[in-house]
């Protein structure tokens, strides 16, 4: 049985951002989550076991990783990191979720979301062996060429869903064939909303999220496009949301809760497109599904 408040320890790993500086060489979060919020929060941190007793560290031993679905433990040789030549898609189930940017801090915080809600995650990242060390067997990482279609459509291969939680994946993208829904993680509306000094330092990301946005509505694949507050360091779970037009313009909203938006709405797939405000509020949600399904009609109605 697994209680309803359950220690979780996460990979100690060597990832990187923008730089190749190791931010978690000496030191894993340990990570609280939910069950009934089904989230996350870094509570603490202490030091780490040997590289190859990482998995039954991280992942809390075989029990923990059987209920979440994790395949047994198997020794990290060639056959985790192979390239796959000789795959076909021939007869292949598409049930892959695949989060770009998985490098940085809004990819790692959904690619957590994601683990927690059992799903098949790929990731596309810039270090295969960093993201096999951070999350073990949950994650399928994949490095691409993003501009070139055959590098692309390999990382594509069984992906249903993508998940982009910053701006230039989709702007840049040689071909995404095959993929049935976007989920894209937007920031336009505050970039937007800010002046002055705040202005042109968001130019740049204000830059490639118009261009984004125009990428997902011209692909002709069925989108969900949420528009964030101004995303910040705080813990999620701890705030209700507001869903009212020009929320995401002034208001902020949890990086923590964005991921777990971003993941909520790979189970609700509309016929063509939408998107929606969101910032922290006053509203509570409890059924994010029957929740994104209102938003999603509100939509179609004033279309």
């Amino acid at each position: 049985m697994v209680s309803n408040l359950l220690l979780h320890t996460i990979a100690p790993t060597p990832f990187t951002e923008l730089n190749p500086i190791p931010k978690w060489r000496n030191s894993a979060p340990l990570f609280l989550i939910s069950r009934r919020h089904e989230r996350f929060c870094c509570l603490a941190k202490k030091k780490i076991g040997f590289m190859d007793q990482i998995l039954d560290y991280i992942e809390g031993g075989p029990k923990l990783r059987k209920w979440y679905g994790a395949p047994d433990l198997v020794s990290k040789d060639e056959s985790a990191l192979k390239d796959e030549d000789e795959y076909s898609e021939e007869g292949t189930i598409k049930d892959a979720i695949l989060v770009t940017d998985g490098d940085t801090e809004m990819g790692q915080m959904v690619i957590l979301s994601l683990i927690v809600k059992k799903a098949r995650v790929k990731a596309l990242v810039k270090d295969k062996q960093a993201a096999l060390e951070a999350f073990g067997l949950y994650v399928e990482p994949v490095a691409s060429d993003i501009r070139d279609e055959p590098s692309l459509k390999k990382a594509l291969r069984e992906v249903r869903t993508i998940i982009c939680p910053k701006e230039g994946f989709l702007s840049n993208a040689a071909s995404l064939k095959g993929v049935q829904h976007i989920v894209l993680l937007s920031q336009l509306s505050n970039y937007r909303g800010a002046s002055g000094v705040q202005a042109l330092l968001k130019g740049n990301a204000k830059k490639l999220a118009e261009q984004d946005e125009a990428a997902v509505v011209a692909s002709g694949i069925p989108y969900t496009i949420i528009r964030a507050g101004l995303l910040q360091d705080t813990p999620g779970g701890n705030q209700g949301f507001s869903f009212e037009e020009g929320s995401a313009t002034t208001g902020t909203l949890s990086k923590e809760d964005a991921a777990f938006i971003c993941v909520e709405a790979t189970d609700v797939i509309p016929k063509g497109g939408f998107a929606f405000e969101v910032a922290n509020g006053n509203e509570q949600v409890s059924d994010w599904k029957g929740c994104l399904r209102r938003l999603l009609e509100k939509t179609e109605q004033r279309q």
